[in-house]
């Protein structure tokens, strides 16, 4: 095989991606109007589902505009050797093969980042603004990114001279070593990333004694789950949208409740959404979904390993000095529709988990409760009650409302 004819199948990649997508985004455009199943017909008034119907609306059509944009502007970059040019200027540096990836890379994240921030600030402050979500102010909206930049650089820098490091001592044994370091760090995100991430963009502050911590406190109590960590956290500063989420495990897990959550819902509801985190971790589901994590992190190690040391790689992005880095672009982009498959597969088995915490929740605490929560979540979201099939399918990592609320009826 030629680097011209592997050059041509990452454009075709590149392309078919896009088309799929766009295929499956049209379809569900399709169901937008679909009349309302007759369990949902309580989510909204006729005035609150037009405007469900106009904000889904609106975001299918900015989503055209935003991936035709990123479309062109990828495979423009790709047929005029950009990946040459920053390869270039990487190496008027240094010829350290590390010190040139940190800057190669660099340069592509933070280019991305420029040009993609125009799109992110529409959706904030145009759309979301429009349609009565948005809180975030543009100072919030600017530190976010600079710290989202410092982390990437830091944590994403630190772990990709450590790879690249270990390639250059151990050749096609690096991809052991590689998968050990993103191991070591996906554990020990999942254990402290509420106490060592979170505070860096948003305020936690621990439940406060009452009438609902009470109540948690019973139903934990009464399923045999030790839960002294209930996190309040401040997500009305950026949004009016709501969740909850469970973090960490042995003596490091909590639960964190957004407090637009706890101001949407009431307590006997909050009890019930808390039930359904409950059961993600007595089902087990946060240590399966680790495993098959770090299981799919080293099959991909492995299949770079093997690819890697091909200077066809960095030859079909039009780089002519063979490395590592340009040769973890051309990887990535080929091993796409690998992802998506595995993605798919994720995807199934985590609408396949909700299922399982929902009935938990149906039979250790209530299942009404639980169903007007997800009802008034969907509400206040503005949620498309009508998906298309094949889009949930590719898309949804949760079951739809209609098959959360007849399950648990």
């Amino acid at each position: 095989m030629t680097a011209t004819t592997l050059f041509y199948i990452i454009i075709f990649i590149i392309v078919i991606s896009f088309v799929i997508d766009k295929v499956l985004d049209h379809l569900n455009a399709k169901n937008y109007d679909n009349p309302v199943p007759d369990e949902l017909k309580d989510v909204y008034d006729d005035t609150e589902y037009k405007k469900s119907q106009a904000y889904k609306k609106t975001n299918y059509k900015f989503g055209i505009w935003s991936s035709l944009f990123s479309l062109f502007f990828t495979l423009g970059f790709l047929v005029f050797d950009g990946f040459e040019f920053v390869d270039n200027i990487a190496r008027s540096y240094s010829d350290n093969p590390i010190i040139v990836a940190l800057i190669f890379f660099g340069i592509i994240m933070l280019a991305s980042d420029i040009i993609s921030t125009p799109f992110s600030y529409y959706r904030t402050f145009v759309i979301e603004e429009r349609f009565g979500f948005n809180k975030t102010t543009k100072k919030t909206f600017i530190l976010d990114k600079i710290k989202g930049l410092l982390m990437m650089a830091i944590i994403g820098g630190g772990i990709l001279a450590l790879i690249i490091w270990f390639y250059q001592q151990t050749q096609e044994l690096f991809w052991l070593y590689a998968w050990a370091i993103v191991t070591v760090f996906t554990v020990f995100m999942n254990m402290f990333y509420s106490k060592l991430v979170v505070p860096l963009f948003n305020k936690q502050t621990p439940l406060e004694d009452g009438t609902l911590r009470d109540k948690i406190s019973a139903y934990a109590t009464s399923v045999g789950f030790n839960l002294d960590k209930i996190f309040i956290i401040d997500g009305s500063k950026r949004s009016t949208k709501a969740n909850a989420y469970f973090s960490g495990f042995g003596s490091e897990k909590r639960v964190t409740l957004y407090d637009t959550l706890v101001n949407e819902l009431d307590e006997e509801e909050i009890v019930a959404v808390l039930a359904h985190e409950v059961g993600h971790y007595k089902k087990k589901h946060i240590i399966y979904n680790l495993i098959a994590s770090i299981a799919l992190t080293g099959l991909t190690f492995y299949i770079l390993s093997v690819f890697i040391s091909n200077q066809l790689l960095s030859n079909a992005l039009g780089v002519e000095i063979p490395s590592f880095h340009v040769g973890l672009i051309a990887f990535g982009l080929l091993y796409s529709p690998i992802s998506e498959v595995t993605s798919l597969v994720m995807n199934q088995l985590s609408r396949k988990f909700e299922y399982q915490a929902d009935d938990y929740a149906k039979n250790t605490y209530k299942a009404e409760p639980l169903v007007t929560s997800l009802k008034k979540l969907s509400k206040n979201s503005l949620s498309n009650l009508t998906p298309h099939p094949a889009y949930v399918v590719a898309h949804y990592s949760h079951p739809t409302l209609l098959d959360r609320v007849r399950n648990l009826m």
